[in-house]
């Protein structure tokens, strides 16, 4: 079959959970025999041409734009000229069979009419929540609290596109900005009417779609699988084994550094637990979001607390393994957390917060434990009784169920493609 992916961006310009998905499953897409190619923009050059290479198999279309603000990017999501012909030279050149959208941020929605218009068909997976929250994260500019989507008149989405702007103090122009916030949001929609499929990784994001008045009939979940180097997850796990639980207790973070993922209530945490008893190692890229990582600096009292920087892919299965256990506090509906499968390959147990799609994963007291949101002092008393009775974790671990592998995904994947392209 010949496979077409459409994605916002790329590595290794950049490098997040719906790049990663796109390269993994692309490239064992490949592997089982397709032809696959990925369309995506880049901050190159603007006068180069496409630039077009195969990596691994895989042919890369990355489109060259200037670096954009997030202004820049909101607003070509309407109409950016060079996108939209690229991607249509690209289709005509490809003639795939089947399109598969990662992801619209940044990429005119009128390339999706040329789709309509030579009856390519199409799939959307949705990573995140931008079909209907221009935030992409159901999480306010404003005052960073949970949203729950727009409301009768999109004022506040206007207010929080402006707020996301740095123009917060200009709400008054929320009004007049609403209508174009509509206009997308009735755009957006009807890209998801034409979809053949609808793929979301979990049932959490299935439910809050359907809430929102997505196409129910056309969802379909299917959780993201798993490329699990065999070997060196059968060493790790028998490195921890080995070593079983002792003192200190060994917590572990992997993950986006912003305050979202709500790293500063671990922090805050742990700065109240035993100095001998305890460390806490943190990964992730410490640039993206400077003033947050230098408030976690502040913050950080407790000797043990390290900020180790970004993990490779090659390391992060050893990096898991180190950890007895791996805490993630976010503050915000994550969509399905792929570092949580990471863990639970190699049978490391989560502490998380008890929000989205944690609840759906995490079995409470069964292979991990849930928190309320943002409660410093419970998670405090969680990790304390961990100290204390680290046989629990050994309990926890047990109860680990077994992940869902890419091969098995890329089948499921496969038959999605197959029930649209019979469609047409």
């Amino acid at each position: 079959m010949r496979i077409l992916h459409l994605v916002h961006q790329y590595p290794p310009q950049y490098i997040g959970g719906t790049e990663l998905y796109t390269q993994t499953l692309a490239r064992h897409q490949a592997m089982s025999g397709h032809c696959v190619s990925i369309v995506s923009p880049a901050p190159l050059d603007n006068k180069q041409t496409v630039n077009e290479n195969e990596e691994l198999g895989v042919r890369i279309f990355r489109i060259p734009l200037k670096p954009r603000t997030r202004t820049q990017v909101f607003f070509q999501s309407f109409r950016q000229q060079r996108l939209n012909t690229s991607f249509q030279q690209i289709l005509d050149q490809e003639k795939p069979e089947i399109v598969h959208i990662q992801h619209l941020m940044g990429i005119p929605m009128t390339v999706v009419d040329y789709l309509e218009d030579t009856r390519t068909p199409f799939v959307v997976t949705l990573h995140d929540y931008w079909y209907v929250c221009a935030n992409a994260q159901l999480l306010t500019n404003t005052d960073q609290k949970i949203c729950s989507g727009p409301n009768t008149r999109f004022t506040n989405c206007a207010a929080c596109a402006l707020a996301r702007a740095g123009w917060s103090k200009w709400e008054w122009l929320a009004p007049a900005l609403a209508p174009l916030l509509y206009y997308r949001d009735r755009r957006l929609h009807k890209i998801l009417d034409l979809a053949q499929s609808i793929i979301v990784p979990t049932n959490f994001v299935y439910n809050t779609f359907a809430e929102m008045g997505a196409p129910v009939k056309k969802i379909r979940t299917i959780r993201h699988g798993l490329d699990l180097p065999r070997d060196s997850v059968h060493k790790v796990r028998k490195m921890r084994d080995m070593r079983g639980f002792r003192p200190p207790l060994h917590i572990g973070y992997i993950g986006g550094i912003n305050w979202q993922k709500g790293i500063h209530v671990l922090i805050d945490a742990v700065n109240r637990l035993p100095v001998d008893q305890v460390k806490l190692t943190i990964y992730g890229n410490l640039s993206s979001f400077p003033d947050y990582v230098s408030e976690l600096r502040r913050r950080c009292h407790h000797p043990n607390i390290l900020l180790a920087g970004p993990v490779s892919r090659e390391q992060i299965w050893t990096a898991l393994a180190s950890f007895d256990v791996l805490v993630l506090p976010t503050l915000w509906f994550e969509t399905s957390s792929l570092v949580l499968d990471e863990a639970f390959a190699v049978k490391v147990p989560v502490v998380a917060s008890r929000i989205g799609v944690m609840i759906e994963k995490i079995k409470d007291n069964i292979n991990g434990r849930l928190f309320p949101v943002g409660d410093i002092d419970a998670l405090t008393r969680l990790l304390s009784d961990l100290i204390n009775q680290p046989d629990v974790l050994q309990q926890w671990q047990e109860g680990i169920p077994e992940v869902y592998r890419i091969e098995e995904h890329v089948r499921d994947i496969e038959k999605v493609y197959q029930e649209a392209v019979d469609a047409v």
